[in-house]
């Protein structure tokens, strides 16, 4: 368990402490663009290779036991999150690195931005999130925990980042979207369009809402899909 709690310090941390900081620029000046950028995907792809198999030799020790009317419940913040995580991976997005160009398009904001400028971050906050509620074990808080933290307060810090870069740039673009999804539709700026998502990226995250659950009844030793039968009875 305490390789877990490091590994979960270790991912949100390797981030914030150097993408974040000027520890960034003076690695950018040392190293280059390119090496910079393969140097942070090894360390990222590691951190995740460590937190994976730390959460999978931790002992089970289960903090609640979730009723099953849990899950059903659940399903739209799964749903929304794997859609948000599929659609935003694979939208323009200058937000992104390498895409900063895009904020000189008029029509930028369109699709899965629309629902929010930061997506892929949301996404992954809400299904782990959803994974801590459901599975309720230590081992989950603390993986997906650090997870979910990296996601949802990322995108603050991903903002603020892009902020000072881009300035006149960034206000006109941070006006007409929202960080936290949905709420530039509620408030009128920007309205939903499916279509513009596109079916395909819907497909595929729903895909990756099937994953999930099978991974959950993997881990738990429960079938979920059984269990919110049960639960709609």
């Amino acid at each position: 368990m305490i390789s877990l709690a490091l590994a979960a310090l270790f991912l949100p941390l390797s981030h914030f402490l150097i993408a974040s900081t000027q520890l960034r620029g003076q690695l950018i000046r040392r190293l280059g663009d390119g090496r910079y950028l393969a140097s942070y995907s090894a360390l990222t792809l590691v951190a995740l290779a460590w937190l994976v198999v730390a959460y999978l030799r931790a002992p089970a020790l289960v903090l609640w036991t979730t009723p099953r009317w849990v899950a059903p419940s659940l399903l739209p913040v799964f749903l929304v999150g794997s859609v948000l995580i599929t659609a935003g991976i694979s939208t323009p997005n200058p937000v992104i690195v390498r895409q900063g160009h895009l904020f000189d398009q008029a029509d930028v904001v369109r699709g899965i931005l629309r629902v929010s400028r930061n997506p892929f971050f949301w996404g992954v906050g809400l299904v782990s999130l959803a994974q801590v509620i459901v599975l309720g074990d230590v081992g989950t808080l603390l993986t997906f925990g650090s997870v979910g933290f990296l996601g949802i307060i990322g995108s603050f810090v991903l903002d603020a980042k892009k902020a000072g870069q881009y300035q006149e740039a960034w206000r006109a673009f941070a006006a007409a979207t929202s960080n936290v999804p949905f709420l530039a539709i509620i408030r009128g700026r920007q309205h939903l369009s499916v279509r513009e998502i596109g079916p395909r990226r819907i497909t595929s995250g729903l895909g990756v809402f099937l994953v999930t659950f099978a991974f959950d009844t993997l881990v738990s030793g429960q079938n979920l899909f059984e269990n919110i039968r049960i639960a709609f009875r």
